[in-house]
């Protein structure tokens, strides 16, 4: 397909769409992108990443793959994430541009032209930015602490208003294969990349049906796997912590020896020895702790499981 593409000076654009429980929006979807796509190529394709979804939605990939060759899709034999799933759509997709986008109708198909003509201007990476998001207050400002804390932590700028809506050159999506490491941070990673970007305003839409797969905890483990899979930065606040700590206690022993020898205490050394020891044992807990969590994600690394089992496919 992606030869055929280039013959025809037409570009071969492939769209990724990770799935979970979608399947009321999967068609409506399937109809729009048909409906934008056919207006930039004779050469596409539409790839469908089922993450194991508790509902119907690789039964519906599986007929609209029937009824429509471009339409491809990969069924998970357990849930792995939508990182996951956006992972296994770039490494079978074939496009010279690849669009990734959610399968909620929240992103507008119909901005899929914005980006290839903003892309053909010379970017590489050509990102969304939600204008009005249509979320709930609460959740838009849980995002927005979220990516503030990622991106100083991980020293990296996140953009709450950026989500997976985005277009990529073959050479990015070349590059992005490459890394293989188990904890995946889909933005974070493109972000590393480098590669030359620019950022175009796009509409939020209503979700279609159905309610965000990311609950409090799973927003929460994301958050802990970007930070320790891109950066040390935590290591490296320990390190001041344990700084500040060891100061804090210094002047508090001092003060309490002077305390005692001024009032002619009978427990001497007793209430230094008892703010050593929880200062301390704090201290070394925490960072072993750290420590730990780092250490569990090589461990997790060396074992070099693959990143996703496909339990079936179509048109692939």
């Amino acid at each position: 397909m992606k030869e055929m593409g280039k013959n025809n000076q037409m570009p071969c654009i492939s769209v990724v769409v990770p799935v979970f429980n979608s399947e009321e929006s999967i068609t409506p979807l399937y109809n729009r992108l048909v409906s934008v796509l056919r207006n930039l190529t004779d050469e596409y394709e539409i790839i469908f990443i089922n993450d194991a979804s508790l509902d119907n939605a690789w039964p519906v990939i599986k007929r609209l793959s029937e009824k429509d060759e471009y339409v491809k899709g990969i069924n998970f034999s357990r849930n792995f994430g939508q990182h996951y799933a956006i992972t296994a759509g770039l490494d079978v997709c074939c496009g010279e541009w690849v669009v990734v986008m959610d399968c909620d109708l929240q992103d507008n198909p119909a901005e899929i032209i914005n980006f290839y003509n903003k892309a053909k201007e010379g970017f590489d990476i050509v990102l969304g930015q939600r204008q009005i998001r249509k979320d709930n207050m609460i959740k838009r400002l849980s995002s927005y602490l979220y990516y503030s804390m990622l991106s100083y932590l991980t020293d990296t700028k996140i953009d709450s208003s950026i989500g997976a809506f985005r277009i990529l050159s073959r050479p990015v999506v070349d590059e992005f294969i490459r890394m293989r490491e188990y904890y995946r941070f889909f933005g974070a990673m493109i972000n590393w990349l480098g590669f030359k970007v620019a950022y175009i305003p796009v509409s939020h839409q209503v979700r279609y049906s159905g309610k965000t797969s990311y609950s409090f905890r799973k927003s929460v483990r994301l958050a802990i796997n970007g930070i320790l899979s891109f950066s040390d930065k935590p290591l490296k606040i320990t390190i001041k912590i344990g700084i500040l700590l060891v100061l804090l206690s210094s002047f508090f022993i001092g003060y309490k020896i002077i305390y005692a020898l001024i009032n002619h205490s009978t427990v001497l050394g007793w209430p230094s020895l008892i703010a050593s020891v929880f200062f301390s044992t704090g201290l070394i807990v925490s960072i072993l702790g750290l420590v730990g969590l780092y250490v569990g994600r090589i461990f997790e690394q060396v074992k070099q499981r693959p990143l996703y089992i496909i339990q079936d496919k179509t048109n692939l």
